[in-house]
């Protein structure tokens, strides 16, 4: 059994040597492109290619066919050959489209002494169109008995080796088209995550929400606690922002009276990367007239049990080697509970603030000045709690300062109608019973604005707009967000937030 096409440079030199080095000048390639411009002074290449069936198709059609049968059924494929194999006067080529393989059987004897020659030249990457008649091997493969067959397009840079793929993380990042190439893996995850996004869409709008679209430039970035991007609208004079979150502009729609509202839209933070962290992510915020958390409590654990099953085939999924079942109900457990548990001691908001500190220095926390008991209790929750919370839980009640568009908690104070969902040490959601009192809103915003002017360039802006919008009156909402980029790492099995987008961001390569 032999590779045919440029021996020796499909193999473990394709994925050392394919460094981006000029065609001509590489050995790996400049084979490849001599006979490329032979054929552009020749006929050239097709502009189309009628298909007739896909891989997946014939695979479906054709799935109880017994070794060495002939169906007299006719079919056109196209695709990328990944693998070829020859024995003489038979080769075999593995043909892979948008939907799977199919085995394409060229016989000299069929095809001729030309074109079987012709065939001989093509090279592991190159784009082919091929028809014939679909039959089996004896060993049962099914495969298109080639008849005739189309160069479309040639690949002038050989493939990564067919037998270790591309398997360094920032190449197969950076080249992403590689990796769906070769990595099986990588082709499951993009697919997941389009199975994704269309279940989370469908399961809000089966629910009578409507689907819009809000600003990404902004003069101000609201509507969430981060460091935004700045950028300069000339023609304006002005400065201006990439978003950070759709929030309040949905929450005006409400007001303008669409009661069901969402948005499945990229977020951008100036914040840094890690493996669940990306400047630029996907997020879905929905907001609901009439609800409160505790209704989005429910929302969220019939839509995240809804989509697994869509994504997965199974509402218990595996992460990280580990089950874990996302069907409903979730665990409950207020945040203050669960860091009094692990700090050994309650953060006493009415108390001395130096108590609290000295809490969260106890456990390793270094507070800022201008840190009150609320910002305390949730660094004592990422640094105690977060990371060992296995199971789907909802995290309830947090606190006012760390909560500056939730609504006060109707029988706690200092706390909030706020929950966050956490999975496997990880947030994939985030509601509130949306704070609708623009008097209560404004004294947030002021709250903000103060810790803002003590240093912390995360702080909330204040939205004038946006409280003149609550003047006007929102009624009793629920707010939610959800973390698509994360969900879908959590259904796919990945462990690193770059394996689900398919373009992270990365340094500039040098």
């Amino acid at each position: 059994m032999s590779d045919i096409g440029s021996t020796g440079t499909d193999g473990a030199q394709a994925a050392a040597g394919d460094d981006g080095a000029p065609l001509a000048a590489d050995p790996l390639t400049a084979g490849r492109l001599e006979k490329h411009l032979a054929r552009l002074a020749g006929d050239g290449y097709p502009y189309r290619f009628e298909r007739t069936s896909t891989a997946a198709e014939l695979h479906e059609s054709h799935r109880d066919l017994a070794p060495e049968s002939a169906t007299g059924a006719e079919a056109a494929v196209a695709g990328r050959i990944m693998l070829l194999r020859s024995f003489g006067r038979l080769v075999f080529a593995t043909l892979r489209d948008g939907s799977g393989t199919i085995q394409l059987f060229v016989d000299q004897a069929l095809i001729g002494d030309d074109a079987f020659a012709e065939f001989g030249e093509l090279e592991l990457g190159d784009w082919v169109g091929a028809s014939g008649d679909v039959v089996t091997t004896k060993r049962g493969e099914l495969s298109v008995r080639v008849a005739g067959f189309t160069l479309l397009q040639p690949s002038l840079r050989p493939l990564p080796d067919k037998w270790h793929g591309l398997t360094d993380v920032e190449q197969r990042s950076r080249r992403r088209y590689l990796d769906l190439m070769v990595n099986d893996d990588a082709r499951r995850t993009a697919l997941t995550r389009a199975r994704v996004v269309s279940e989370l869409r469908r399961q809000f709008e089966a629910r009578g929400y409507i689907e819009v679209e809000t600003p990404i430039l902004l003069a101000e970035a609201t509507g969430a606690l981060a460091r935004p991007f700045a950028t300069r609208h000339h023609s304006l004079d002005m400065e201006m922002y990439l978003r950070i979150a759709t929030e309040l502009y949905l929450k005006r729609l409400v007001v303008g009276g669409l009661e069901r509202v969402f948005e499945i839209g990229r977020i951008f933070r100036n914040e840094g990367i890690d493996s669940t962290h990306n400047p630029e992510f996907t997020m879905l915020e929905s907001y609901e007239a009439l609800a409160d958390y505790g209704d989005i409590m429910e929302l969220v654990e019939e839509v995240v049990s809804s989509v697994a099953e869509v994504a997965t085939g199974s509402a218990t999924i595996s992460y990280g080697g580990r089950d874990i079942d996302l069907s409903p109900p979730y665990r409950r457990a207020r945040m203050v509970d669960l860091v009094a548990d692990a700090a050994g001691s309650r953060v006493d908001f009415d108390g001395p603030i130096a108590e609290a500190r000295e809490l969260a220095r106890h456990n390793g926390i270094k507070p800022a000045e201008h840190w009150g008991p609320g910002k305390i209790v949730d660094a004592l929750f990422e640094a105690l709690v977060a990371d060992d919370i296995w199971e789907p839980t909802f995290v309830l009640d947090h606190p006012s300062e760390i909560s500056p568009l939730a609504r006060a908690h109707r029988s706690e104070p200092h706390l909030t109608e706020r929950f966050e969902l956490f999975i496997a040490g990880a947030e994939y959601a985030n509601a509130f019973s949306e704070l609708n009192d623009p008097i209560d809103q404004r004294s947030r915003f002021d709250a903000q604005a103060a810790a803002r002017a003590a240093g912390d360039d995360e702080a909330h802006p204040i939205d004038e707009d946006y409280l003149m919008a609550l003047e006007y009156g929102m009624p009793p909402t629920g707010g939610l967000g959800i973390g698509v980029d994360r969900l879908v790492m959590l259904l796919a099995d990945q462990q690193h937030i770059r394996e689900v987008i398919l373009f992270p961001t990365l340094r500039k390569e040098v």
